[in-house]
């Protein structure tokens, strides 16, 4: 009753959002924007990690002395990429997990098992999804705060090397 009583547009909107949604592009797409949110409001943190690394780097007298800042700073930065990925991985991985338990708990109770064992089953189920969702979100996470830490440590000594002390121009 309720589906007539609304208008064609709205229902055409519907379709639409659920079309879009149904496309990977879709999906990367708030993937990254929820990345680029994290990554914004998370600015200041990089911002002090980088001046510290900057008046550390300042006072090394010598190349040697200027790699541990450097170091430090580049797992620094590793691990706030990281923690942005998981986040923004994360935002998406939640909706996609409860439509996979959705569908695996209608399919089950379509398949004729009883209540009991479908509560039992569920239980289960809930417990493996959200266990194999938090162990490929950490992995990724992991690679992506390895791949960051290795490339902002390459970064630093580079700048440091070719005499880029304090930057103005962020």
């Amino acid at each position: 009753m309720a589906d007539l009583e609304r208008s064609p547009s709205a229902r055409w909107g519907e379709s639409l959002v659920l079309r879009a949604l149904s496309k990977r592009r879709t999906w990367v797409f708030l993937f990254l924007l929820v990345y680029a949110i994290l990554l914004s409001s998370s600015w200041n943190l990089l911002l002090s990690i980088r001046s510290w690394y900057n008046s550390a780097a300042a006072s090394a007298s010598s190349p040697a002395a200027a790699g541990w800042p450097a170091l430090y700073a580049s797992l620094l930065y590793g691990g706030v990429f990281g923690l942005l990925s998981m986040g923004a991985a994360l935002a998406v991985a939640v909706p996609a997990t409860l439509v996979t338990w959705i569908t695996i708990l209608v399919l089950l109770a379509f398949a004729g098992k009883p209540r009991r064992t479908l509560v039992a089953d569920g239980r289960r189920i809930t417990a493996d999804i959200t266990g194999l969702a938090f162990k490929i979100l950490l992995r990724e996470g992991n690679l992506v705060a390895a791949i960051g830490a290795v490339l902002s440590f390459f970064a630093l000594l580079i700048r440091w090397r070719r005499g880029g002390g304090e930057d103005q121009d962020l």
